[in-house]
């Protein structure tokens, strides 16, 4: 199964069966998720129109984790395969995650500013995130110079990923600890839907990317092989015809 996945026409043949699928059902996520935002959740009674911020700000870092997670066991799979498909798709999974990451930082920072007072403080859970960040620019440098030197770095700094979960528990902190749990939740579902909402729809979003960059990587491919065809077919007429010349000539 998992070898007919990496085949390019099954995967040119289901992405373009499930790309309108996709696309759809994000423009109505994306829709959904404006109006349960703006609009259809309550105000927090203590924070005002500032909770809206944690609408978009949690679900951010729920991405930029997800992302890390799914980059490094791709990351593994291509240091162990040497497959173009998981080379490529890590680095869409890099590029994302920084952004992602990106956003956390910063939607963080305004939400903390009339919060805690300030846009920044080096706390645990808020350090932990910056340097997700870092090994995230890290990685796309370390692209540049050797892909196998990035992929290695991804999956080292999967140790971050449990400090950022639990940094809140290990540390006094000015961050709150988690809401939710498997245990269940302490935020109203009024409030719970938008965070669930822009969770899937980033999901969406960001699957989306991967379908594309894996078409184009798919369609380079195919173009370069069809180049070499057209170019091996051309020497092979020229050959008859240097021959028919030089016999001629004789």
């Amino acid at each position: 199964m998992l070898v007919s996945l990496l085949q390019p026409f099954f995967l040119m043949s289901k992405t373009k069966s499930y790309a309108q699928i996709l696309i759809g059902s994000w423009l109505f996520l994306t829709a959904m998720a404006i109006y349960c935002c703006l609009w259809a959740a309550p105000l927090d009674f203590q924070q005002g129109g500032n909770s809206r911020i944690l609408y978009v700000h949690v679900p951010v870092a729920w991405m930029s984790i997800l992302l890390y997670i799914a980059t490094a066991i791709k990351t593994f799979f291509f240091l162990l395969t040497k497959h173009p498909l998981f080379l490529r798709s890590s680095g869409t999974g890099i590029e994302m995650g920084a952004l992602f990451t990106f956003f956390t930082l910063v939607t963080g920072s305004f939400w903390g500013r009339p919060t805690w007072g300030t846009f920044w403080v080096w706390d645990a859970r808020l350090t932990s995130v910056l340097i997700l960040f870092f090994i995230y620019l890290g990685a796309l440098c370390f692209q540049k110079l050797s892909v196998e030197l990035a992929s290695i770095l991804i999956c080292v700094g999967l140790i971050d990923i449990p400090i950022i979960k639990f940094s809140v528990n290990w540390w006094n902190t000015l961050h709150q600890p988690g809401s939710i749990s498997r245990f269940g939740t302490s935020i109203h579902l009024s409030m719970l839907i938008p965070i669930l909402v822009n969770f899937a729809n980033f999901i969406l979003l960001t699957s989306i990317f991967f379908v594309l960059e894996t078409r184009l990587l798919i369609l380079s491919f195919l173009e370069s092989s069809l180049t070499e065809e057209i170019e091996a077919l051309s020497v092979k007429k020229e050959v008859p015809n240097n021959f028919y010349r030089k016999g001629s000539l004789a």
